[in-house]
């Protein structure tokens, strides 16, 4: 059973959203602040931490930090579009806006658990660092395993290759688990979901007056991970002038928080990730070669599930166990069919598409078994589509979602069209599971296209 920990400064709000997860089969455990939480529990307990973003004294992004990698969903009643960017940067894995509904809730829950696995302390996964993406005999998979324990082992910046949905975050984490750093944090950072004009501050820091609203000193992600991991995810989207003053961290060891005349050394074991090829965005002169090469010295390449044969069939077979046990749903074997099914399809969105499938599956299923019908898999008059190229995570285009798609319409135009044709209907959840994506990828793609999330209440009864 999940625990997890409601912290929320109104008993009345706690109170509610409780016996919500308590309905859900979770164990909850409460705090009214953060001071509270670590002088009551052992944050590390926990599968999940649910947070006000404001409380007393200290702000429940802290959580963030104090309690990697277990991961924290921020709710606040006081939405914004910069408290939710700062949230999510900072390596929150999901935030709601107050109030919300209990259907957004719960499949906030359900997914962030889902999704990392190496935080869950009573699911299938315990006793085991790898989490189930890991789990296969195929040649690649063992040839990662043993390249994760090499380059672990080292001090060396690592460099994570790997389509979407492949789990270069997880595998960023085994890698910091098994290093000398284990026993330090590591901050994770996705350069797609901060914009252009902020990067540089989240990252370097700035000091008081050093532009209009630095009223205070700030610490940058890079020196907060000062003895620890820094985890930059899709490095692919950086600006060049971030790219500029990354390059000097890594050649210097040394960062100047903006608006400083001094350097300060901090020592941070550097992981970069990207499913963009930077050999070629360098040569177009989109992307820094000097720090390519820099970032290039250990790789590591996640295979893309297509490529991983019968381990396929075993991973489905994993998920169908583990997610009906994270639901409280019964147990019910893939039918010969789905498991066909299930080794022929090509995967566009990789191990996370696999998951949702299964968890479709285990849901709508009546009979005795999951058949193919109830995991909700394109047929051939819905064809999976890529977005790699255009660099999105991959996505389905589903007949039935009512749009005539057009061969001419780019897949940018085709999600913006989507999103706003169906918001109003559909949850973010339901829109992700559309989609084909996850809820970040998701809510990465709205900040890139400028497509606000509508409030849960405001959404239309379907």
């Amino acid at each position: 059973m999940p625990h997890i920990l409601l912290v929320d400064d109104e008993p009345a709000q706690r109170q509610a959203m409780r016996k919500l997860l308590e309905s859900d089969d979770n164990k909850v455990a409460e705090a009214g602040s953060v001071s509270e939480a670590n002088e009551r529990y052992q944050l590390g307990d926990f599968d999940l931490i649910i947070t006000e973003l404001k409380l007393p004294g200290e702000a429940g992004t802290e959580f963030i930090q104090l309690a990697n990698p277990v991961p924290v969903v921020v709710t606040t009643q006081y939405a914004s579009l910069r408290s939710a960017v700062d949230s999510m940067k900072a390596g929150a894995v999901d935030y709601l806006a107050k109030p919300c509904s209990a259907d957004d809730l719960l499949a906030v829950v359900r997914e962030a658990i889902a999704d990392h696995p190496m935080a869950h302390s009573a699911g299938p996964h315990k006793g085991s660092n790898k989490g189930s993406m890991f789990e296969g005999n195929c040649p690649a998979i063992r040839r990662l395993h043993t390249n994760i324990e090499k380059v672990a082992a080292t001090h060396s910046t690592v460099l994570i290759l790997g389509e979407t949905g492949t789990g270069k975050e997880v595998t960023a984490r085994y890698v910091h688990k098994l290093s000398q750093r284990a026993d330090r944090r590591m901050i994770a950072v996705n350069c797609a979901a901060i914009p252009d004009t902020l990067i540089e501050s989240e990252l370097f820091g700035y000091e008081k007056g050093a532009f209009t609203g630095a009223n205070t000193n700030r610490v940058g992600l890079i020196e907060a991970a000062d003895g620890g991991t820094l985890f930059l995810d899709e490095i692919g989207e950086l600006p060049l002038s971030a790219q500029a003053r990354l390059l000097r961290f890594i050649q210097e060891g040394e960062i100047r928080r903006i608006g400083s005349v001094s350097s300060r050394r901090v020592d941070v074991r550097l992981i970069c990730a990207t499913h963009r090829e930077l050999g070629a965005l360098a040569a177009r002169n989109e992307f820094r070669q000097d720090l390519f090469y820099r970032i290039n010295v250990l790789r590591l390449e996640i295979p893309p599930l297509r490529e991983r044969g019968a381990d396929i069939r075993g991973l489905a077979e994993w998920f169908t166990a583990s997610v009906a046990e994270r639901l409280g749903q019964p147990y019910r074997p893939l039918s010969d069919r789905a498991l066909d099914t299930i080794t022929r399809y090509p995967w566009p969105g990789n191990v996370r598409e696999l998951e949702h499938a299964i968890e479709r599956g285990v849901v709508m299923a009546e009979g005795s078994e999951i058949d193919v019908a109830d995991l909700g898999l394109p047929t051939k008059s819905a064809q999976p589509l890529s977005l790699a190229s255009s660099n999105e995570a991959s996505a389905v285009v589903d007949k039935s979602a009512g749009i005539d798609f057009d061969d001419e319409l780019s897949l940018e135009d085709y999600f913006q069209r989507f999103v706003l044709e169906h918001q109003d209907a559909m949850s973010e959840t339901e829109l992700a599971h559309k989609l084909g994506i996850s809820r970040k990828c998701l809510w990465e793609r709205r900040q890139r296209f400028n497509l606000p999330r509508k409030k849960a209440g405001k959404r239309k009864q379907a």
